[in-house]
């Protein structure tokens, strides 16, 4: 398989991921948070954290897992546009502190969640 379809392959099931999650914590918490773009952006920094550790400590690793997973896969699941502009949806509809807040969570513990990516798949390679 190509590059082109190997990231096309990986994105396809990343949109359907990120939709699957994100209507689950709709239904779950309603729509007054972006929990579901939340939970993508973390769970996509934790995966892609892991697999650059994995992918550092085996060279071997080849370039089509990361075309896949990297670049297809976290790269659709992930979802920083929504980000941005729920963000600023949430501070242009008067409720400035959910819009702090929202980037607040999304860029703090998404950089803690790389961290622990890589933390793991070296605590896991030691």
């Amino acid at each position: 398989m190509g590059p082109i379809l190997l990231v096309a392959a990986g994105g396809a099931l990343g949109a359907v991921s990120r939709y699957l999650i994100s209507t689950a914590m709709l239904k779950r918490f309603g729509q007054d948070f972006p929990f579901g773009t939340l939970l993508v952006n973390v769970l996509g920094c934790l995966l892609l954290g892991a697999l650059m550790a994995w992918a550092l400590e085996r060279p071997d690793l080849a370039q089509r897992t990361r075309l896949f997973v990297g670049m297809g896969f976290l790269g659709s699941l992930t979802t920083f546009s929504t980000f941005g502009y729920e963000t600023v949806y949430l501070f242009e509809h008067g409720d400035p502190l959910a819009a702090f807040g929202n980037a607040a969570l999304n860029l703090g513990v998404g950089f803690a969640a790389v961290v622990a990516g890589q933390l793991a798949v070296r605590g896991l390679a030691s």
